[in-house]
């Protein structure tokens, strides 16, 4: 059952609307019904359920259906109601949910995985389902037939992201699937941890990935630069992302509860790549392996830093000072050299992101944007209903699709 906590008020942050709870597990996922006040969400418990709101302002499940595994992940096609939901034992299993939704009938089951389904797509267009598993592979099957077309094996297990998938922990592989085929179109590296979330931006062609290493990174694939910008506003591991490309902002949710809204429609620079020396490129004294000049100079070796905003190997007397620089992507203090820091201006550390609190460990996210509505899964069994109107501007709610 669920509660309703708040009418909409006017105000800077996400208001919460309502929260559903009544999961005996953790909840694997969930989606916002598109034109209609209701949420999906499939759980550990092995249950799929379809909440839809009441005149009371509560949501009551109207679908409740039990499966053989537990649920892992989920893909929903509003236009055709058909819904795809991956499992703990590597199956996915495929349902028709009716108009009304207060039934839904299982239409096929996919062997997809030998382990674990990490994640998974339908594509309408081609009728393809495409998965990926912890089993370290990726597959794509017709949904006419249900037969397998492909399948390509990773180092670990692996994510999907539409054509992108990340694999080798903090790797990204861009593969093009085709009918029995696929191939490998490039690899990024990045991050320092392991990627949790993707989101691709097929209008602007752009990709965004988070990581335990805290950061988000957006990617301009279509581009065809090379271009990167870092994104550090979050003290945990970054479980989830959404960007919006009508109001070009990006909402990214970490594990700690914490909830981002980065403005992507201004002026940002991307940072520099970190220069490999054997001394301070500022003072010349020695690091610690620099065996030769510390004993030519007779002098102990020092611990090697860098300079965020130049990227050089400065020792720790260089660069004492720290601070925020929003349009390299950093809103929290870091290290700089003091040379670099005295650059900076006030106007400069004026932040580019507003920060907002879920007050749960949010593991997923889904956004309606045309009517402002988010929905966020905890692993405290628990779904939260959001307003983000008055968070992301006015014009999310015009009803105009962003892809």
């Amino acid at each position: 059952m669920a509660a309703e906590i708040h009418s909409r008020p006017q105000s800077s942050r996400p208001v919460l609307l309502n929260k559903i709870e009544g999961h005996q597990d953790a909840v694997a996922a969930a989606v916002l019904i598109p034109r209609e006040d209701g949420v999906i969400t499939v759980s550990e418990d092995r249950t799929i359920r379809v909440w839809l709101k009441r005149d009371s302002g509560q949501y009551w499940p109207s679908i409740y259906h039990t499966i053989s595994a537990p649920c892992t992940c989920m893909s929903y096609h509003h236009e055709s109601r058909r819904i795809f939901i991956g499992q703990d034992n590597g199956g996915i299993v495929e349902f028709l949910i009716s108009e009304d939704f207060n039934k839904m009938n299982h239409v096929k089951t996919y062997p997809a995985h030998q382990n674990r389904v990490s994640d998974l797509l339908f594509s309408l267009e081609s009728l393809w389902l495409i998965s990926t598993g912890h089993d370290k592979s990726v597959s794509w099957m017709c949904t006419q037939s249900g037969s397998m077309l492909g399948r390509h094996h990773f180092s670990c297990w692996a994510s999907w992201c539409g054509l992108c998938l990340c694999a080798g922990g903090c790797l990204i592989t861009l593969l093009k699937l085709e009918q029995n085929t696929y191939n490998i179109i490039t690899t990024l590296k990045g991050h320092e941890g392991t990627i949790g979330t993707l989101y691709w931006d097929p209008v602007q062609q752009l990709l965004f990935s988070g990581a335990s290493d805290h950061s988000v990174i957006m990617w301009d694939i279509g581009g065809r630069k090379g271009r990167t910008l870092l994104l550090q506003g979050h003290h945990d591991k970054v479980n989830a992302l959404r960007y919006l490309q009508l109001t070009r902002q990006l909402i990214s949710c970490s594990a700690d509860g914490a909830i981002t809204v980065w403005n992507m429609d201004t002026r940002r620079l991307e940072a520099p790549q970190w220069l490999d020396s054997d001394s301070c490129q500022k003072c010349e004294q020695p690091f610690f392996w620099n065996i030769k000049q510390m004993w030519d100079t007779k002098t102990l070796g020092l611990r090697q830093h860098h300079c965020r905003k130049c990227g050089q190997a400065v020792c720790g007397k260089c660069s004492s000072k720290r601070s925020t620089y929003p349009v390299m992507g950093f809103e929290f203090q870091v290290r700089m050299c003091d040379a670099c820091c005295d650059t900076i201006k006030e106007e400069d550390r004026t932040p580019l992101a507003t920060f907002h609190e879920g007050k749960h460990n949010i593991t997923c996210m889904d956004i309606d944007p045309s009517r402002g509505l988010m929905v966020t899964c905890g692993s405290d069994r628990v779904v939260k209903v959001w307003d983000m109107t008055q968070v992301v501007g006015c014009s999310i709610a015009t009803g105009f699709s962003a892809r």
